[in-house]
């Protein structure tokens, strides 16, 4: 799971996904927590406007399924790579095939280069979902626990696959230090994502019988977190959450907005039919999203690798309820 040698100080780092918006926060972290960082390269399809920009960082454009990336990595001398890009939220031009290219096949391409450009440690953040949505998951999940991410469900089933490849590859290349971290649902005064929305409706939907209980993490944390890992040059596999977990009906009742239970095959139809209208870009596979929601546990993240998220589950919500919502 881990690499063996001693990666040394990191030195030259490239950021992949740099302008999303944990990637800008561990970018100006960097720039700001070390001096022994000579080179920081932030990397994304898009570009970033000059608002955006900071001085000392290396901005560039480019795909991280591109070919020439571990030419990139070895001209800018790079020792650690952060890898960030993944489709969190599929735009409407969107395909289960796009994404699958980007997340597991880009995630490929970056492992395979940073093989190539002879890079030292290599982080990347997968998430909680790769444990997948099942009835049986233990509560709560350890890092000893299969990857199970339901085929079902794009994001899970991508992040599950790249960790197979991070570790196939990585039992072959121990000298490289793996650091992963399987993150909880992020909140953040600026995040906008499929939990994030739900949350925001005038009513919030759940299915009868399940509390699905949340496990939340504030994204100044998750960037703090791999900051430290990369000037502490650490491996390991971790969950990164806040402790505890939040289960829905409460998250609507600190909303202050109504919540509706509806049986699971009513609801089921209910997102086939909205599907099928167009209307909707989900469908009946959802219900088990909200159903069985992996709680995560983060002991080994406090005891081993040595940082507590400023945020339990529970004040993590309340800090975005009040940012977003008011008092």
């Amino acid at each position: 799971m881990t690499g063996t040698a001693d990666p040394g100080p990191a030195r030259s780092v490239l950021v992949t996904g740099a302008s999303g918006l944990v990637g800008r926060q561990v970018v100006a972290r960097l720039l700001e927590a070390s001096d022994s960082i000579e080179t920081l390269v932030a990397l994304d399809l898009r570009e970033p406007g000059p608002e955006a920009r900071r001085s000392g960082v290396v901005y560039e454009q480019g795909d991280i399924r591109d070919p020439g990336l571990a030419k990139r990595l070895e001209h800018h001398g790079v020792d650690t790579v952060v890898h960030l890009a993944a489709v969190v939220t599929p735009g409407p031009a969107s395909s289960r095939e796009l994404e699958y290219s980007i997340d597991v096949e880009g995630t490929r391409n970056v492992v395979d280069s940073s093989i190539t450009a002879g890079v030292s440690q290599l982080v990347y953040t997968s998430s909680g979902a790769a444990y997948g949505y099942h009835a049986d998951n233990p509560v709560p999940l350890r890092e000893s626990d299969p990857l199970r991410g339901n085929e079902t469900f794009a994001y899970a089933w991508h992040k599950r696959r790249a960790e197979e490849i991070l570790a196939e590859r990585g039992a072959a290349h121990p000298d490289i230090a793996r650091l992963v971290f399987r993150i909880g649902t992020i909140l953040g005064e600026q995040v906008a994502s499929p939990i994030t929305a739900l949350f925001e409706r005038r009513i919030v939907v759940g299915v009868a019988g399940s509390d699905a209980p949340f496990v939340l993490v504030w994204d100044e944390d998750v960037a703090a977190c791999i900051v430290q890992g990369i000037l502490t040059r650490r491996s390991g596999t971790f969950n990164l959450a806040g402790d505890g977990a939040l289960p829905l009906p409460e998250i609507a009742r600190r909303l202050g907005k109504p919540y509706l239970p509806l049986p699971a095959p009513l609801l089921a139809g209910a997102l086939r039919a909205l599907r099928a209208l167009g209307i909707s870009a989900r469908g009946p596979e959802q219900v088990d999203f909200l159903r069985y929601r992996p709680v995560l546990a983060n002991d080994a993240l406090k005891r081993d690798f040595g940082f507590r998220p400023r945020f339990s589950s529970a004040e993590c919500f309340e800090h975005y309820r009040s940012l977003r919502f008011g008092a």
